[in-house]
Order: C-alpha cells, then sequence, then structure tokens
C-alpha cells in the first residue's frame, strides 16, 4: 500500500520547548512523523521546521487536521503551510528561444525525477513549439512588446488559471515580467540566469566574460519578485573554467550549468522543501528521496 503523506513547513518565532510542542501536537493527533528538519536562524530569532506525516489511519478529515492545527500555531505566532503527496502540482513553463532548460526539465519529468505534471508551454516566440510537439504537451505562443505587454501578460494569467498551475518555470524566458504579473504569484515563479549578474547585464554576456578573463561561471535559480534577480535564492552552483576557453565554449559550460541548477530548485519547490522568509530561503535537504 502507498503510503500518503503531509509534509508541513512551519516557521515562528524561536523559543524553547517549540519541537516538542509540535511533534507532541501530532502525536496526539494520531500520527507518525516520517521525517523532521530543524534549522534555528539566531541572528532573526526565527524557527523553521519541515514534518513529513504518514496519513494513513487518520482519524478525521485534512480539513480539520489544518483547523486544529492552525488554532495551535496561533499561539506561536507560527506560518505554516501544508502539502499532500497525493496531489501532484502542475507545472507550466515560459521559453523564448533557448530550448536547454526546456529539455531538461521536460526530460526529467517524464522519467520522474520532477513530479509534476506539465499541462502547457508559453514562449514569446514560436521557435520551441517542436520541441513541445516532441512531448506532446500544447505550446501557446505570446509575442510581446513594450506596447502588448499588458494584454500579453492578461493571457498569461487567463491560462495560468484555466490550466490551474501551481507553478511557473522561466526556462530561459527572456522578458521582464511586470510587477503587477508577479505581485499575483509569490512564491510561485521561479528564474534561472547566469551568476555573472550584475558584472555582465545585458546582451553576449559570455563575449564579455572572455574579455574579462573570468574563471567561473555559475547559475542562479531563485523566486521571482519585483526587484529584478533579486528575490530569494533557492540554488546556485559555479564551474571552474580557464583562459583556453572562447565565448562559444563558455557559453555551453553555462548552459549545462543553468540547467542543473534550475531543476534542482524546481525539485526542491515541488518536494515542499523550501520555506521564504525575508527574501531569503531556508531549503531542507533532499536525501532519502524527500
Amino acid at each position: 500500500m502507498n503510503t500518503i503523506t503531509a509534509t508541513f513547513l512551519i516557521r515562528c518565532p524561536d523559543r524553547k520547548g517549540i519541537l516538542a510542542a509540535i511533534t507532541n501536537f501530532f502525536y496526539k493527533s494520531g500520527l507518525n512523523i516520517l521525517i523532521c528538519q530543524q534549522y534555528t536562524d539566531v541572528t532573526r530569532n526565527q524557527y523553521y521546521m519541515r514534518l513529513k506525516l504518514d496519513l494513513n489511519g487518520l482519524p478525521c478529515a485534512r480539513q480539520e487536521l489544518e483547523r486544529e492545527f492552525n488554532e495551535f500555531a496561533k499561539q506561536y505566532e507560527a506560518k505554516w503551510s501544508v502539502h499532500y503527496s497525493d496531489y501532484i502540482p502542475r507545472v507550466a513553463v515560459m521559453v523564448s528561444k533557448a530550448s536547454h532548460c526546456l529539455y531538461d526539465i521536460l526530460v526529467k519529468q517524464r522519467e520522474g525525477v520532477l513530479k509534476c505534471e506539465i499541462p502547457l508551454i508559453i514562449g514569446n516566440h514560436p521557435d520551441l513549439e517542436y520541441t513541445a510537439d516532441q512531448f506532446r504537451i500544447p505550446f501557446f505562443c505570446l509575442p510581446v512588446t513594450k506596447e502588448t505587454k499588458q494584454e500579453q501578460e492578461k493571457k498569461v494569467s487567463e491560462l495560468l488559471a484555466i490550466h490551474h498551475i501551481d507553478l511557473t518555470v522561466l526556462a530561459r524566458y527572456m522578458q521582464i515580467l511586470s510587477p503587477e504579473f508577479i505581485s499575483k504569484y509569490k512564491n510561485k515563479i521561479i528564474n534561472i540566469h547566469h551568476a555573472f549578474l550584475p558584472a555582465f547585464q545585458g546582451s553576449k554576456p559570455y563575449q564579455r566574460a572572455f574579455e574579462r578573463g573570468v574563471k567561473m561561471i555559475g547559475a542562479t535559480a531563485h523566486y521571482v519578485t519585483e526587484d529584478l534577480d533579486e528575490g530569494p535564492i533557492i540554488e546556485q552552483d559555479v564551474v571552474r573554467v580557464s583562459h583556453e576557453s572562447g565565448p562559444t565554449e563558455l557559453a555551453r559550460i553555462g548552459s549545462d550549468v543553468e540547467t542543473i541548477v534550475l531543476s534542482r530548485a524546481v525539485k526542491a519547490h515541488l518536494e515542499s522543501r523550501i520555506i521564504e522568509h525575508e527574501n531569503r530561503t531556508v531549503v531542507f535537504s533532499g536525501a532519502s528521496g524527500m
């Protein structure tokens, strides 16, 4: 029998006895704790917890469990969310012309590494429609200009609503989203970019990096906020390079790093391992298939 689980993400001011209080609540609810991860940020006096619970034999409805925990959480000023393993998140991917991140996400989703459904891909260019066709996923081409941005984003929002999207992944979507659009999807949009920022903003970053003789190439995945490329960081990685690599080779290396970092970030989100607070994230480890 497959074990149905609930994953609680909890943040509250730190205080003595908080671990015992929370675990005792679930013990009294008749639930077995499968995984318990915690972290205390002493500089901000914040306590973070991730609990994975076995729901088999739950003596009450899920809504009743949530209501009871919400009342319990008030005395600790706790912010929390819960995610159930029998719900499969629905993900939209937005792209422009580069295919490497899109391919990686689609392959990992098909292989079960990323446990989600991808009901649509949205592009502001038609270039990657053939990729969507290969995976039999509907592709919507919505070109955008400065004059049409508001109307285009309205259509995007409509598509996200129609398809009941839980997370939007910007897989090298080379457009700046408006503050109005972003405000509707707090911590529900993940972006990827090379880690040269802010040193090499704009076009041809790898040419400029080559000219400066960079020794490391990296990538950063983060939640999208109104502050461009300054949202809460989820995942980063770097690769050392040398003077022997030209701009084309640097770009290839950069693409490889971007795919790795983006898929790690998406996986952490889908597995409910991220708690965001004050533009900073706590990302719990994904050991043991968590």
